[in-house]
């Protein structure tokens, strides 16, 4: 694989909108990306993004669409005037609903990229088996991934675990969003399928999300630094 850069993205998952402006306070200047997930836009809606986005910050939208095709290209065109570069639909809606999203985004925002999340962090196999899915997590990403690039979206959401594997079967184009990432010697807390930034970097994740290692943090500016740096250092090997 060849090295390319691999950019951090806070998971700004904070308990209210005040915490999570001071945050972003203390992290300007060493980060660029923001995911704004369900909790955060759910109680506070567009007018928090927009904010972020003033603030400076890149804005990936994490709200996990999944409904009839119709509903999720409707959901995808309202959010046409928000400052957002990514989105996330679930790839186990099936293609249908992955192509109305992805040509919903084509019309109204040509710069949002629509990705797929194929098996959430919290899974492992036997929770899934629990749901139905007969598949282990890392084949049925593959199956849902495959499913996802056919649709036209632009990237997925997987775990770092399964990042060296689709790189060998999806398009170099495709993005990869990798949560599950946890510096070494960090709390899993629910995740169950995880990897250190260095390790996600060299597998070939164009993005990693960290969230509470940096949050809870003593100083989140350089815990940041420091995940940062060991990304930068990992592709320089």
């Amino acid at each position: 694989m060849s090295k390319k850069d691999c950019k951090l993205i806070l998971a700004l998952d904070l308990p209210d909108a005040d915490s999570a402006f001071a945050m972003l306070g203390r992290l300007k200047g060493n980060l660029s990306w923001v995911k704004i997930g369900l909790q955060m836009y759910v109680k506070y809606g567009a007018d928090f993004v927009r904010k972020v986005a003033d603030m400076g910050f890149k804005i990936f939208l994490d709200l996990k669409l999944y409904d009839i095709p119709n509903t999720v290209a409707s959901a995808v065109e309202s959010l046409k005037d928000l400052p957002i570069s990514m989105l996330t639909v679930h790839a186990g809606g099936g293609s249908d609903m992955m192509k109305a999203a992805a040509e919903a985004a084509a019309r109204t925002n040509p710069n949002l990229s629509i990705l797929a999340v194929t098996v959430l962090t919290s899974f492992d196999d036997d929770s899934l088996k629990a749901t139905g899915v007969a598949l282990p997590a890392a084949e049925q990403v593959g199956l849902l991934a495959r499913l996802a690039e056919k649709s036209g979206v632009g990237g997925l959401v997987c775990s770092p675990l399964e990042v060296e594997s689709l790189r060998k079967i999806i398009s170099p184009k495709m993005l990869l969003v990798t949560p599950g990432v946890r510096p070494s010697g960090s709390d899993k807390n629910e995740q169950k399928r995880v990897m250190t930034p260095a390790s996600s970097a060299r597998a070939g994740s164009d993005f990693i999300v960290v969230g509470r290692p940096i949050l809870r943090a003593e100083d989140p500016s350089i815990a940041a630094l420091s995940i940062n740096s060991e990304l930068k250092s990992a592709l320089e090997e």
